[in-house]
């Protein structure tokens, strides 16, 4: 069996336990259509753009049970097992900016990678990278706290002229 594509619109440990909510809850309509009476009207569940986009690059029918129930099955073993990095901004990321970060991800270092985003403003700028063994400051407050010698004397020689 092929490892799922992840869209880069799946982020993060959320989105798989909301996508794996939102297709029990379809499974659970048609076993619920099947066995009602036959001319009975009944309305589907709205399936999510995340849905769709995961079943679609990965060639998989919502239709099919089976196809349904691998593919949970699939979601829940990358909910326990990939690789999840905790990623910190000083302000909220754009979108585009974290479909960037989590497309090289998945390109260089695991096809599964989730991220959780997080916010520290006290940072400045630039980021803190998270893994379960490292962590990466690549803050403007890490750079600055670095470099503490060096703008104490380009302060003091602009004070003293």
């Amino acid at each position: 069996m092929e490892p799922l594509k992840l869209p880069p619109s799946i982020v993060g440990q959320v989105d798989i336990i909301r996508l794996s909510r939102e297709l029990s809850a379809l499974s659970d309509f048609f076993v619920g259509a099947q066995a009602r009476e036959s001319g009975t009207p009944v309305q589907p569940p709205q399936t999510s753009r995340s849905l769709e986009l995961l079943a679609k690059e990965n060639g998989i029918s919502l239709l099919d049970e089976k196809s349904r129930d691998q593919l949970l099955k699939q979601l829940e073993e990358i909910g326990r097992n990939a690789p999840s990095f905790h990623i910190s901004f000083a302000v909220e990321a754009s979108p585009k900016s974290l479909e960037r970060i989590l497309v090289w991800l998945r390109q260089n270092i695991h096809p599964q990678v989730l991220l959780q985003v997080g916010l520290q403003p006290a940072i400045a700028g630039g980021c803190i990278l998270r893994t379960t063994n490292r962590i990466l400051d690549l803050s403007l407050r890490s750079k600055l706290n670095s470099e503490t010698e060096y703008l104490s004397k380009l302060i003091s020689g602009a004070v003293n002229g």
